[in-house]
C-alpha cells in the first residue's frame, strides 16, 4: 500500500509521541506535533486536521502497514502504547520497505570508494546486510557494535529538532555524582556520540553562562521553555572534538604531546588503529615502538592508556604520568592478598 512522505513523517511523529511516557499526548496534543514536524520537515505550515489524525492512529493499528501498533485510549482521554517497548520502528519490513531500502542502497553504492563519502560506507554495508537478511530470512553476516540496554536514546530526536529551530529546552538532569537532579534552561549546539553514549553540547543558561556536555543517560525530563536561544558564537562545532579522545574538554583546555611506548608484540595493533588521528610513531628501540598524539589531558585518554596494562608505559606529559602511576598503584592495591583467602562474595 503506498504510503506519501507527509504521512510518514505523520506516522513516525505519533510513534515517537506514544513511546514517550513522561507526557499524556490528548489528541490535540498529537495533531500540534504532526503539524510541527510537517512543518519543519516539508515546509507546510497549514497544520493537520483532528480526522487524519484519527485515520492516521486507525492505520498504524491496522496491518495494512504491518504495524498493528498496540495503541490504548487512557481515561477516554490520553493516548499511548499498551506495550512500553512497542515501537513501529522495531515492525518487520514489508515488500514495499524492502523495494525502497535496495533503491536506497543501490544509489549509495555509486558513492562508495569516493574520499569524500567514506563516512557511507559503514552505512552502506548495514543496509546491505539489513536487505539480505530480510530477503533470505537468514542471520545477519555483518554484526555492528551496539548495546540494547542504552538509556537516553529516546532524546536524541528531541535535541536535534530543537537544535535544528534554535530553542531553548529546559532539562531536568541528574549526575552520577549528584544526590538530586536539577533543572535548568540549556540551548544545545552538538550531539556527539562515543562509544554507543550520546552527549549534548551546549551552554547553560544562568548569571555566568558556561559551555556544558550532558550525558543524554543522565537526562530525566526535557521540555520546551520560552527562554530565548543563545546562538553558539565562541565554537567550532565542526574542530571541536579534534584535539580529544571522548568528549570531556572546556573551551579553554589546551592539547598536549602524549608520549608512549608500546611493546613490539602490540606495537602493530596500535599501528593498524591508531588512538588518535595526530598519532605519529617517533622511533623504535630493541623491546618495542615509541608513539606521540597531540590531545586533551582528560579522563578518557587515561582510561584508554591503561587499557592497554602492563603492555604500554606512558612518557611524557610528567602530569599524565604521575596520573597513570596514581591509578596502577590504585589497581594493584585492589589485588592485595586478602588474609581470609575463603572470603565469600
Amino acid at each position: 500500500m503506498p504510503v506519501n512522505r507527509n504521512a510518514l513523517i505523520r506516522y513516525r511523529t505519533l510513534d515517537q509521541c506514544l513511546q514517550n511516557r513522561f507526557k499524556k499526548w490528548t489528541l490535540e496534543d498529537l495533531i500540534e506535533a504532526c503539524s510541527n514536524s510537517l512543518y519543519e520537515y516539508q515546509g507546510i505550515n497549514t497544520g493537520v486536521s483532528r480526522r487524519t489524525i484519527q485515520a492516521d492512529l486507525e492505520m498504524m493499528r491496522s496491518n495494512k502497514l504491518g504495524y498493528e501498533a498496540p495503541i490504548v485510549v487512557v481515561d477516554k482521554k490520553y493516548y499511548t502504547y499498551s506495550d512500553k517497548d512497542y515501537s513501529i520502528t522495531n515492525s518487520p519490513l514489508n515488500h514495499q520497505d524492502m523495494q525502497v531500502l535496495t533503491e536506497v542502497s543501490d544509489l549509495l553504492k555509486q558513492f562508495k570508494g569516493l574520499s569524500h563519502f567514506t563516512d557511507l560506507n559503514e552505512m552502506v554495508s548495514k543496509l546491505e546486510d539489513k536487505i539480505h537478511s530480510q530477503k533470505t530470512h537468514s542471520t545477519p553476516v555483518v554484526d555492528f557494535e551496539k548495546n540494547n540496554n542504552l538509556k537516553g536514546l529516546e532524546w536524541i530526536e528531541v535535541i536535534r529538532k530543537a537544535i535544528v529551530a534554535k530553542k531553548t529546552i529546559c532539562i531536568t538532569y541528574r549526575s552520577f555524582k549528584a544526590r538530586q537532579a536539577s533543572t535548568f534552561c540549556f540551548s544545545g549546539y552538538l550531539l556527539k556520540e562515543y562509544r554507543n553514549r550520546w552527549f549534548i553540547l551546549g551552554m547553560r543558561h544562568e548569571r555566568n553562562p558556561k559551555i556544558m556536555n550532558l550525558a543524554l543517560d543522565r537526562i530525566e525530563t526535557i521540555e520546551e521553555h520560552e527562554e530565548e536561544y543563545r546562538e553558539n558564537k565562541t565554537l567550532d562545532l565542526a574542530t571541536y572534538y579534534n584535539n580529544c579522545i571522548g568528549v570531556t574538554k572546556s573551551p579553554e583546555q589546551r592539547d598536549s604531546e602524549v608520549i608512549f611506548w608500546v611493546e613490539d608484540d602490540n606495537a602493530p595493533y596500535v599501528i593498524t588503529k591508531p588512538l588518535h588521528h595526530t598519532q605519529k610513531l617517533l622511533r623504535a628501540d630493541a623491546d618495542g615502538k615509541i608513539f606521540s598524539i597531540r590531545v586533551i589531558l582528560n579522563f578518557e585518554l587515561e582510561r584508554e592508556l591503561l587499557g592497554f596494562g602492563a603492555k604500554i608505559r606512558v612518557l611524557a606529559p610528567r602530569i599524565l604520568v604521575k596520573q597513570i602511576k596514581t591509578q596502577l598503584n590504585k589497581t594493584l592495591g585492589r589485588y592485595e592478598i586478602i588474609e581470609d583467602e575463603n572470603q565469600e562474595f
